[in-house]
């Protein structure tokens, strides 16, 4: 039950949420029955019209709500092997072999919700309640920096202890937060939606990107998975966090649902319209996509009896459609998955995962453990190290990347869509992943992966001294710096 305290400050934020909703001139722009009926009318699409839209896939453009329904039906599984193949090639096209490294930092788990699928909805009672004090938070930055993680998604709950104060706080405690040459240099936010003004006040204090997921599109799942009454009831106050977050100049926002909610078909179209959407209103699209799917949380029955939980197959679906039909935003890949689907689903368009993660609150200084169910949202599938998974990515032919250089040299919001939508991003982001790597394998790699990193190294540059020998020769002499003692070097 909510305390007098809690109730009070819901209520004040429910009043808010009211006066907007009033007020909004913005319209919904999620029309169900529309999306079904797309979805009906591309029910069979023939071979030709499947190739025709796989064909204008390639030429980064982007795909409309009926293109990409097309892909969505596709029975053929010589036709889906076509698909799949199309997406790794967008996604090396536009971002190239690197692939970016995070990790998740739960700050707080308290919340006023009570969502039906979420392990921290208020009213279980089998979860221990927590939020960090700033001496914790510092010793869960040390303990992360000190495997080599330069960039976070820090996560808050909805509450009056982690209020957009408490946010403004801690982020700049992580930044202020130094560890020998461990620091953390971006800050990206999961959390509630907020208003302008308090958007407004994130930006000031220079966080990444800001992640607000709908959960699910579908306006009746959404109505039955968040009671009345609660902040989260109301579904164009979420629907519109982001366009909020832009008008206050956060111009990296990220957008996802939680797949099993509802038909997954339609909510990727769902998450089509929404970065369509974006696009018209501000010229940018989402900086990233997450496709997290339910899984199991303590006292949770809904997670593992949802009718319309996602088998594997059709997550690969989901990731190789998205990246064709978004091709210029990132997509994220989290340690939801087990580490044997990761190895599958990486290639099908993935640009981001995180790794050595722990997700309950103060699970870091913890590590030993890697599942702490009573203070956990859900359960993680893949609990490796970063220097294990790290490993792994070598041996698969991709660069590690830790990079934040676009963040901090500008390179956000249309100036960044300038460069992904050209495909000409990677000429910046796989140098940089690079450079960061090589600050991983001198400070942190244990001597097994820092060879094979060092030889995962040398292979691209001497593809770049093919390509590009200029943009070679300066990489190899900041490398050199590199090994001389620089650090933080970038393009």
């Amino acid at each position: 039950m909510l305390t007098p305290e809690e109730r009070a400050w819901r209520d004040k934020r429910l009043t808010q949420i009211a006066a907007y909703e009033t007020a909004e001139k913005r319209r919904d722009f999620i029309d169900d029955e529309k999306i079904w009926d797309i979805l009906r009318r591309k029910s069979n699409p023939t071979r030709q019209e499947v190739e025709e839209v796989l064909s204008k896939a390639r030429e980064l453009r982007g795909l409309t709500p009926e293109e990409t329904a097309a892909l969505l039906n596709v029975g053929d599984a010589d036709l889906w092997e076509a698909i799949f193949e199309t997406a790794l090639w967008i996604k090396r096209e536009v971002y190239g072999n690197r692939i970016v490294l995070f990790a998740p930092l739960y700050i707080s788990s308290k919340c006023v919700n009570n969502c039906v699928y979420c392990g921290f909805r208020h009213s279980n009672e089998a979860v221990t309640e927590k939020t960090l004090a700033m001496d914790e938070l510092e010793r869960e930055i040390k303990i992360l920096t000190s495997k080599g993680h330069k960039r976070l998604i820090v996560v808050y709950g909805e509450h009056p202890v982690s209020d957009v104060d408490f946010m403004c706080r801690t982020i700049e405690k992580i930044y202020a937060t130094k560890n020998g040459r461990g620091e953390i240099r971006r800050v990206n936010v999961n959390a509630a939606p907020l208003t302008v003004e308090e958007y407004r006040r994130l930006k000031e204090i220079g966080i990444g990107t800001y992640q607000v997921f709908q959960e699910t599109y579908h306006h009746e799942t959404y109505r039955k998975m968040h009671p009345a009454n609660t902040l989260k009831s109301s579904y164009l106050w979420r629907l519109l966090a982001l366009h909020r977050a832009q008008e206050a100049g956060i111009d990296d926002v990220a957008i996802g649902v939680l797949f099993g909610l509802y038909d997954w078909r339609f909510e990727v179209l769902g998450l089509l319209y929404h970065a369509m959407d974006l696009e018209r209103e501000f010229g940018i699209g989402p900086h990233t996509i997450s496709f997290p799917r339910l899984e199991p949380a303590v006292n949770t029955p809904f997670t593992t009896q949802s009718p319309y939980l996602v088998a594997d197959e059709d997550l690969k679906k989901i990731i190789a459609v998205l990246r064709c039909a978004v091709p210029y935003t990132g997509m994220i890949l989290t340690c939801r998955e087990r580490p044997e689907l990761r190895r599958e689903l990486i290639p099908l368009g993935v640009s981001q995962v995180d790794a050595g993660s722990r997700i309950a609150v103060g699970g870091y200084a913890e590590m030993e453990r890697e599942r702490i169910p009573e203070r956990e949202q859900f359960q993680l599938g893949d609990t490796r190290s970063l220097d294990e998974f790290i490993y792994e990515l070598c041996q698969n032919g991709y660069i590690p990347s830790f990079c934040t250089a676009g963040y901090r040299a500008g390179r956000t919001g249309c100036h960044f869509m300038s460069f992904a939508k050209k495909g000409l991003v990677k000429n910046f982001c796989v140098p940089n992943a690079v450079l960061t790597f090589k600050e991983y394998l001198l400070d942190y790699a244990t001597p097994v992966t820092r060879e094979l990193g060092e030889q995962t190294i040398d292979r691209y540059l001497a593809e770049l001294g093919r390509h590009m020998p200029q943009r070679a020769e300066t990489l190899q002499a900041m490398l050199a710096r590199m090994e001389a003692g620089e650090r933080d070097l970038y393009i």
